[in-house]
Parts: structure tokens; C-alpha cells; sequence
């Protein structure tokens, strides 16, 4: 397995006291600096091209990212999400991440790569930052790798929040399959479970606040997991968001490190199946430090997990 992260990553800075803070990321790397995982290489992440990312996004949204390059002043996108002066380069660094892990993965280097980044991705639409996001780094990823010979490309993203901005690009990808599974209601509003797009390639799984280990696996269990096999990908992308944990400060839900891990271990068992073994995950929501940390290192140790394994650890988190 390889890491992809980037020093530029850390530059970003929304101001004292804001959630998705550099301290997210610090402690996210600390986790993969330790001697557990020492043994994965760590690669630099390269820049996005904007024709990478135009792939996604709108000439006038990437122009007004990139305009904020190096900024004096604070420019605020949204009432949730602002710019700094190293925001612009972080974020190109963020999608050029899932961009380089892809790659890899394709030419045989890993079959699963993790992708530890920030600003994170999945609410930022076509046209707009949004929710703390400035570029959508997984459906840049995805994007790519349909430009490379992969046929089918499935999402699945367990962030406690919908991932609005990445159905709304699924949504008119016919090579494309999102899965979301989140808290509702909650930020950003969108996600219920009839919203499947014009292409009937969204699923959404919406669960009430205080939802557990239990709720959460059946619902993978009898939803997600048939769905993902019905769909035939050639390669399986994660938006890793760690904010559905128990202890996190902005959702409800109550799961636990061991249900993100049981949830990864069986996506790379379908991947084993499906794909041979192709994942990329990318980092994206997480804002208690310790558990987020700890959230990290029980999804790496289950994206290395064999397939063999990756069925044996069934029992339910209450």
C-alpha cells in the first residue's frame, strides 16, 4: 500500500478555532509516521493541472480558487469555508494526491493507496466551494482514472455528511456509481434516500443521529454491498471521513474505530473481487483529534488487510 500527502497540505488555515484545522492533518500523519505503518512508502503528492481538474470543475470556479493564490487577506467563500494565502496550493496539492494514486495504482506499484490531504473534498459541487471543500479531490480521482482506461468507477463515502458535491457530479457520469451514507438531517440538507439522479447511479443511506455499529453495517450488509457488486467497478474510491465517530463534535452518530475498520476491510474484499483489489482513499471529514487519529490508523491497518481476512471479523459494535 502507499501514502500520498504533501507539506503544502498543512498551509491552509481557516482561522483560530475552525474545525478543519492543520492540527487534523498533524495528527493524521503522526499516525502514519508511526512504526506500525513505517514500512508503507510515503510519496510526495504532485500539483493538479487544471485540465485535471477542470474535469470536475467550471472555468470560473477553478479561476476563482486559483485567484486567491497567495492572498494577504482572508477570502470567505461561504459562512463555513474561507481561503488563506497557502489555501490555493494545498488544494491543488489535495486533488493532484488522488491524481498520483491513482497512477500508481494502475501501473502495478500498490493495489491500494491512502491519501492523506486536506482541505478535504466531497461537498465542493462543479461550480462552488462549499462546506470547508475547494476542489472534490475523490471525483478528480475518479475523473481521471476514467481518462485512463477504467471502465466503471464506484464511491463510497461514509463521511458523517452527504457528499453533495460528488453526486452532483456522478450524477451525469454514466461510468460513475455514488454510494453516500450519512447522518440526516444534517449539513449540507441533501442526501435523502430518493434522490438516485437521473441515471439512477446514486445511492443514498440516510441514518438518524445516535445510529451505531449495528444499523450501520446491515445497512452496508443489505444496500451497499449488493449494490456495489451489481454495478461490476473496475476501481473502488473512499471518502474517508472519520466524523461519524461517537466522539466527534460535529455529527451524531455513534460508531466506533472498529466499524470504520470493518466497513474498510469489506469494501477491499469486494475490491479483491470486483476490481482486483484497486482502492484509492481519500481523507475528508474527522474533527476530533483523537479519535480521528485512531479512526486513520484502524482504516489503514483494514486497507491492508488480505481478502482472506476480510470476512472475519463480522461481529456487531453496539
Amino acid at each position: 500500500m502507499l501514502l500520498f500527502t504533501h507539506p503544502s497540505c498543512l498551509d491552509h488555515d481557516q482561522g483560530p478555532g475552525h474545525a478543519e484545522s492543520p492540527a487534523r492533518l498533524e495528527a493524521v500523519l503522526e499516525v502514519l509516521k508511526s512504526r506500525e505503518f513505517s514500512d508503507y512508502p510515503c510519496l510526495e503528492a504532485p500539483a493538479a493541472t487544471r485540465q485535471e481538474i477542470a474535469r470536475v470543475h467550471t472555468a470560473a470556479h477553478i479561476d476563482e480558487i486559483l485567484a486567491a493564490r497567495g492572498t494577504k487577506e482572508r477570502i470567505v467563500l461561504d459562512s463555513d469555508t474561507s481561503m488563506s494565502a497557502g489555501s490555493t496550493q494545498a488544494a491543488l496539492f489535495a486533488a493532484g494526491a488522488g491524481i498520483a494514486a491513482v497512477d500508481a495504482v494502475l501501473s502495478g506499484q500498490a493495489r491500494r493507496a491512502f491519501c492523506a490531504l486536506r482541505p478535504p473534498g466531497h461537498h465542493a459541487e462543479p461550480h462552488r466551494a462549499m462546506g470547508f471543500c475547494l476542489f472534490n479531490n475523490i471525483a478528480i480521482a475518479a475523473a481521471h482514472a476514467l481518462t485512463r482506461g477504467v471502465k466503471r468507477v464506484a464511491i463510497v463515502d461514509f463521511d458523517v455528511h452527504h457528499g453533495n458535491g460528488t453526486q452532483v457530479w456522478a450524477e451525469t457520469e454514466p461510468r460513475a456509481l455514488f454510494i453516500s451514507s450519512h447522518q440526516m438531517p444534517l449539513y449540507p440538507g441533501t442526501g435523502a434516500a430518493d434522490e438516485r439522479g437521473p441515471l439512477d447511479n446514486i445511492l443514498n443511506i440516510p441514518f438518524a443521529a445516535g445510529t451505531a455499529g449495528a444499523e450501520f453495517r446491515a445497512a452496508y450488509e443489505w444496500q451497499v454491498f449488493p449494490r456495489l457488486k451489481a454495478f461490476a467497478p473496475d476501481f473502488i474510491f473512499i471518502s474517508a471521513g472519520f466524523d461519524a465517530h461517537r466522539d466527534d463534535p460535529l455529527g451524531g452518530m455513534k460508531l466506533v474505530e472498529e466499524d470504520f475498520a470493518w466497513v474498510t476491510r469489506e469494501l477491499a474484499a469486494l475490491a479483491e473481487e470486483l476490481c482486483d483489489g484497486r482502492i484509492v482513499s481519500c481523507l475528508e471529514g474527522g474533527y476530533n483529534i483523537p479519535a480521528l487519529a485512531a479512526s486513520v490508523a484502524a482504516h489503514m491497518r483494514a486497507l491492508d488487510d488480505t481478502a482472506e481476512s476480510a470476512h472475519n471479523s463480522s461481529a456487531v459494535s453496539a
